[in-house]
């Protein structure tokens, strides 16, 4: 058995649309729990992040689920024939489904199907870049997938080796296939979180090493496709991806950051969030997100020509209640401000735009009034014999004067804190 889900489009390969992509169809029950119009466009712009065009929609209002499939027989029928007459690669319901709840509705629809988890998870896959990306990827989808064995099909054995005599049936090579994969599948999630928590010790070295560095750490965090790393590139002047998708960036990304007062910082790019984000799949890029958890500021990004703005911003601050991050400082930024659409803001809101600079200044001013109390102003007159100490002045903080006099060099400087103590003799 495989260790992750694989989806096979192979056969249906040919019906890909004029832009490449593959025409699904997407299924949804509304039991008026959420806005239904939200979530179907928030999964049709999933649907595109993973190459595929959603041709068509089938959704039902109803109260109670059908519990083999969900929908009733009736709207399976009428997503039966949508499929065929759009002759769709794939359906994917906006929703969890079980096992056997997939396997049903595949074999009614004639076509592959899959849920908003795998179809999330299939994108995390796609783009995971580094060696603990791939891991936490991989172990999301296991955990995704022991839940469902049982609901796989008839290629699963229920019964052992038969046996003449006696009892019946035997056991002897006698565990079942869905036991051994079962097994399996234990043993490899065993493995990785094993993998995951040898990478964590690592990343916590790194963390302590910023500690005693006294570095301190912003992260940006919010939904997918928000601007996040538009704003990272913009502000520390070094490419890392980006792109108008949602789950453009999944590894975190850190960058030196100089503020305007001379404090040399860390920004960490963050994966972006989504509504109704899986639990397991929240558990494991836990280790990621908490770079937020460890963050001296978080900077909350939201998308300023999206109506849906509030909305995306409750749904980071669920995220980051689940990482115990409500004793850090958080400013929240109104991103894409040049965007035609804008959406209606109150003008004390710190407004950004990562394509045009507007609003960047303001932005590093704020992170500077948070982190004040990490830094301090100073005037030195360093003697000649101690002009080492000028390179303390210049790497770990900002020299905005400099004059050569007969005693020693004057400076006027900005310095942290917990190297004010190295200045104090030649204040003046």
């Amino acid at each position: 058995m495989s260790d992750t889900i694989e989806l096979d489009f192979g056969a249906t390969a040919q019906k890909r649309t004029e832009g490449g992509a593959l025409p699904v169809v997407l299924l949804a029950l509304d039991q008026g729990r959420y806005d239904m119009d939200r979530s179907l466009d928030e999964l049709r712009a999933l649907a595109e992040a993973n190459g595929m065009d959603a041709v068509a929609e089938v959704v039902q209002k109803r109260s109670a689920p059908e519990a083999a499939t969900l929908l009733g027989a009736g709207k399976v029928e009428e997503a039966r024939l949508v499929c065929q007459n759009v002759q769709a690669a794939a359906a994917i319901f906006d929703g969890e489904l079980t096992g056997s709840q997939i396997r049903n509705l595949s074999a009614a629809l004639q076509v592959e199907v899959l849920d908003r988890t795998l179809l999330i998870l299939e994108i995390f896959r796609a783009r995971a870049t580094t060696n603990e990306g791939k891991l936490q990827t991989e172990l999301a989808l296991l955990r995704y997938q022991l839940p469902r064995l049982q609901g796989l099909g008839e290629s699963l054995s229920r019964q052992g080796g038969g046996g003449a005599g006696g009892g019946g049936a035997r056991r002897g090579a006698g565990e079942t296939k869905l036991e051994l994969d079962r097994r399996h599948l234990h043993h490899r999630i065993e493995h990785l979180e094993q993998r995951l928590s040898e990478l964590e010790k690592r990343r916590g070295e790194t963390r302590r090493a910023r500690r005693k560095n006294n570095v301190p750490v912003i992260a940006l965090v919010g939904y997918t496709n928000v601007g996040k790393s538009s704003l990272l590139n913009a502000l520390c002047g070094e490419q890392i991806f980006e792109a108008d998708m949602l789950f453009a960036t999944l590894d975190p990304t850190a960058r030196k950051l100089t503020l305007p007062s001379g404090l040399q910082t860390v920004l960490v790019d963050t994966v972006g969030f989504v509504s109704r984000l899986p639990h397991h799949l929240v558990e494991a890029f836990k280790s990621t997100l908490e770079e937020a958890a460890y963050a001296d500021v978080i900077v909350k990004v939201a998308d300023a020509s999206d109506p849906q703005a509030p909305e995306q911003l409750a749904v980071t601050d669920e995220v980051l209640a689940t990482l115990d991050c409500g004793g850090i400082p958080q400013l929240v930024v109104y991103n894409k401000c040049d965007a035609a659409n804008l959406i209606p803001l109150d003008p004390g809101l710190l407004l950004t735009s990562a394509r045009t600079g507007r609003g960047l200044p303001e932005l590093l001013a704020r992170l500077d009034e948070v982190l004040a109390h990490r830094v301090r102003g100073i005037e030195v007159l360093l003697p000649y014999d101690k002009l080492a100490l000028a390179d303390v002045l210049r790497s770990r903080g900002s020299v905005a004067a400099e004059e050569y006099r007969e005693t020693g060099v004057y400076y006027r400087a900005t310095v942290k804190i917990d190297d004010l103590h190295r200045f104090e003799p030649y204040l003046v």
